[in-house]
């Protein structure tokens, strides 16, 4: 298929954000709610940014808002596996010291991306599964929800059509990167997985270097699509690598989604901001809503 859309900015921003909702097919009538759940969502990391705020802040923000939309494939609205449970995951990444939390195969809680931050603050571990992560958000002020509250009525219906007619679900994992006024940098990765997923599967989000990446000396990503094909390319890292080589963000997204395809044997995007604040995007799917922002811009921009 190729890579069908790609963008970005060439001018260096004192902060920015993009965010993505999810690469796939997502009906036409979905499209322009999606592309504005997005727009909230950079919105609201940019009002932390705005305030000198950090990244890592900003980038949990906004997952936080995409988590809490039930358009989107996580947290609130997230899919489920094969025997109709919900397991979520989500990771957080700094650039300063390389610190990262993530958390997979998780039961119902409504922020994952908000456990992911206690265990990257606490600093000990880097990614808990299952019940242990359960424990862990416990043991950290978190309550477990229950699942029929984070089940939306859309979920429902999609998974009583069966495993053999995938087309059409709108939503899918959502992201941000984010470059801060001090010049730190940080990626966040939320998702519920694939739809009718064995139970205890773990695609590419919560793992560093696939799914969700950062490093101060080049810059944040976090991709969207077929986890088995991110992790086999290890897409995330290896963007960041083509960044700090000297590519633009723009380019080496298209790169990665090209790389994708022919090597990962899968199709998908990616989000990336480099240390100068330039942000870019790609897909190799028929959709990706996405919304950017940056200081030199009135509003955010914003697409499918």
């Amino acid at each position: 298929m190729g890579v069908t859309g790609s963008g970005g900015s060439d001018s260096d921003a004192k902060w920015s954000v993009i965010v993505h909702g999810g690469a796939g097919d997502v009906p036409e009538s979905g499209r322009p709610g999606q592309a504005e759940g997005c727009a909230a969502a950079a919105r609201a990391a940019g009002e932390v940014l705005a305030q000198g705020g950090s990244a890592l802040d900003a980038a949990q923000r906004a997952v936080v808002v995409l988590e809490d939309d039930p358009r989107f494939n996580a947290g609130t609205g997230a899919c489920l596996t094969d025997e109709g449970t919900l397991e979520l995951d989500a990771a957080l990444m700094e650039g300063g010291e390389l610190r990262g939390g993530a958390v997979c195969a998780l039961p119902p809680f409504r922020n994952p991306i908000a456990i992911a931050r206690a265990l990257l603050d606490e600093g000990r571990h880097i990614l808990l599964a299952g019940e242990g992560a359960a424990r862990f958000a416990e043991n950290n002020g978190f309550t477990r929800a229950a699942a029929e509250s984070m089940i939306t009525d859309a979920v429902r219906a999609r998974f009583a059509k069966g495993a053999s007619k995938p087309e059409g679900y709108a939503g899918s994992t959502v992201g941000a990167v984010a470059r801060d006024a001090q010049g730190r940098v940080a990626a966040a990765t939320s998702t519920g997985g694939m739809f009718f997923k064995r139970v205890g599967r773990v695609g590419d989000t919560p793992l560093l270097g696939a799914g969700t990446y950062a490093d101060d000396g080049a810059g944040a990503g976090s991709a969207t699509g077929i986890g088995e094909a991110i992790i086999r390319i290890c897409m995330t890292k290896t963007a960041i690598d083509w960044l700090r080589q000297g590519m633009g963000a723009e380019e080496a997204a298209r790169a990665s989604a090209l790389l994708l395809e022919e090597r990962g044997r899968g199709r998908g995007g990616i989000i990336l901001v480099d240390r100068r604040g330039r942000f870019g995007w790609a897909r190799s799917t028929a959709t990706m809503s996405w919304a950017a922002w940056t200081d030199a811009m009135p509003a955010p921009l914003m697409g499918h």
